[in-house]
């Protein structure tokens, strides 16, 4: 299974690629897309989809994991961040792969196995977890962290929806 995790972000949206083969986690790729805060949001979000696109086409992953919206700090800040998260998900969508989507609880209980755990403490399980040489880029490595819960909640998650408790693409 080959997962592209996604922190979706107006101005910067990480995006981490990581392969399960049986128990083991492989590092595949990651990197932030960035937009200037000046341009009109309409190109930023295009630029954010023509990168995920891009990604997925070169990759080919086999499941899109994408971070849930958890907390922002004014509500124009909440509808842009729901914008990125709307082309994630849309880029997902049309390239017909299974989407699923993690709050930051759940992201960091995978992880650290805590779901209070600060940012410090994923970036360095995210980087023991996959054996990286350094901590990634702080967006990256929360992309890369929502692909780690993926990895570990897929097989849960398949379960459910066979027994139609879920929703799933």
């Amino acid at each position: 299974m080959r997962i592209l995790g996604i922190d979706p972000g107006s101005r910067a949206t990480g995006w981490g690629l990581i392969e399960k083969q049986g128990n083991r986690l492989l590092h595949i790729d990651n990197g932030v897309i960035t937009t200037r805060a000046d341009e009109p949001l309409g190109d930023r979000l295009g630029t954010i989809y023509r990168h995920l696109s891009g990604v997925i086409t070169g990759y080919a992953p086999t499941a899109v994991a994408v971070e849930e919206i958890f907390m922002a700090k004014n509500a124009r800040s909440a509808l842009k961040l729901g914008h990125a998260r709307g082309v994630a998900l849309l880029a997902g969508f049309n390239h017909d792969l299974p989407i699923a989507e993690y709050s930051a609880l759940q992201v960091k209980s995978a992880v650290v196995g805590y779901g209070r755990a600060d940012k410090k403490q994923i970036q360095e399980m995210v980087r023991i977890l996959l054996k990286l040489p350094e901590i990634a880029q702080e967006d990256a490595s929360d992309a890369l962290a929502v692909a780690i819960c993926h990895a570990h909640s897929a097989g849960i998650n398949q379960r459910i929806a066979g027994s139609g408790g879920a929703n799933s693409r």
